[in-house]
């Protein structure tokens, strides 16, 4: 028996739930469908949003030919198979899903028929065609980005989905729960609301009934996806700008992902390049929280990795160590270097050595010549840096007298 989410397949762009910016009047799928024109793209987004759905719509109502094939599971045998329909043919529509597997043969046997037109490419996607495909197949394709669906766009859709389960009984609270655990996921929507159907006696779908077959919202998150990254990304800036409780929530969504690793490497790396000399103790607390929570485990290791999140968060912060690195590091690269000066290379009995003078300094270049008074550090205005900085100048001026 065919699936409810494939049986509600649109036809039409104006079945399609949400997207309203690219199928919506005078929007630009619709106006190129209405024109009876169609080129070569890439439809992307999260899954269960519309990506096929929309893809079917525009094929079925230019009444042109149409293959689908999938990047990863489809050879060059059967893309060498489409090619020769679509001579036949004169023109063909290929929905290409998971296009950004799509490897070089596979490319290099279609580019030189979107090129000519004879093939019109649609590609499918969850991954961010500009970090992920191949720019060679990117520049000849319009990129369209897909939203994420609104709770009401998906009660919309399920409203019309329910005309086609002959005798169901259901309210709007019912509804709005499936709309609610499918976290912007139509197709996850349908697919709890056509098992909870079948799974009632009477087709009465109540919220009992929906929390017995799916007590736990649909949470997407692939290690390797670039949601990953943007979430890893959105976890740290949110650290970095001091704000504990867009921390916290992004430490639950890798948490939720069972990530630990992902989490621990880039906690380490905020301890010293957001919190930095503002707070060097917060580098060992960091390795403290990853160590009890590999000691622990799931899910007790949410505890010492929420604290530590929400002390960082809170800290003071500084990136002088890090802007310091960088700048010598670009001096380097650019060749701004000389000769280590020669009273500080080995045995040299020119060299002062600072621990027999007073407070262990003594005034010496260590710098090469051309660099000599070159300034990588500048301290950040806080409690610890400016103590440090304080008492650096002091027996600096000291060691000058």
């Amino acid at each position: 028996m065919e699936l409810l989410a494939n049986m509600l397949r649109p036809n039409k762009l104006d079945d399609v739930i949400g997207q309203q910016h690219l199928v919506g009047k005078n929007k630009v799928l619709r106006n190129l469908v209405e024109n009876k024109k169609m080129f070569s793209c890439i439809l992307y987004g999260k899954p269960g949003i519309g990506k096929t759905s929309i893809a079917y719509a525009i094929v079925s109502e230019l009444n042109l030919p149409y293959r689908f094939l999938n990047a990863t599971i489809n050879n060059k045998q059967d893309f060498d198979i489409v090619i020769e329909e679509a001579k036949m043919e004169g023109q063909m529509i290929v929905i290409m899903d998971e296009i950004h597997r799509l490897n070089k043969d596979k490319q290099d046997l279609l580019l030189p028929y979107i090129e000519n037109g004879l093939i019109i490419l649609i590609g499918l996607t969850t991954s961010n065609p500009y970090n992920r495909i191949n720019p060679a197949i990117r520049s000849r394709l319009q990129i369209f980005e897909l939203h994420e669906l609104s709770k009401e766009d998906i009660v919309k859709g399920l409203k019309k989905a329910t005309a086609s389960l002959e005798g169901i009984k259901i309210d709007d609270k019912a509804l709005e729960h499936i709309a609610s655990v499918a976290s912007g996921d139509f197709r996850s929507a349908l697919n709890l609301l056509e098992i909870s159907y079948y799974s009632s006696s009477d087709h009465h779908v109540t919220i009992d009934i929906l929390k017995d077959i799916n007590a736990k919202p649909v949470f997407y998150h692939d290690k390797n996806s670039d949601g990953h990254y943007e979430v890893l990304s959105a976890f740290q800036k949110s650290i970095r700008g001091s704000d504990q409780d867009a921390a916290i929530h992004y430490l639950a969504r890798l948490i939720e992902a069972g990530d630990l690793d992902s989490i621990y490497r880039r906690m380490s790396v905020i301890a010293y390049e957001d919190i930095g000399l503002a707070n060097p103790s917060m580098g060992p607390k960091v390795m403290a929280a990853i160590a009890a929570a590999e000691l622990v485990g799931l899910p007790e290791a949410r505890i010492p990795l929420a604290q530590v999140v929400i002390e960082l968060a809170l800290s003071p912060k500084s990136n002088s160590a890090i802007s310091a690195i960088d700048e010598a590091l670009n001096d380097i690269h650019s060749g701004n270097t000389g000769n280590v000066p020669s009273h500080i290379k080995n045995h040299n009995p020119a060299y002062k050595y600072p621990h027999n003078y007073p407070n262990s300094y003594v005034v010496q270049q260590y710098l090469p010549d051309n660099i000599k008074d070159k300034k990588y550090y500048h301290g950040k205005n806080n409690k610890y840096e400016n103590a440090a900085n304080k008492y650096n100048t002091e027996i600096k001026k000291k060691g000058e007298k």
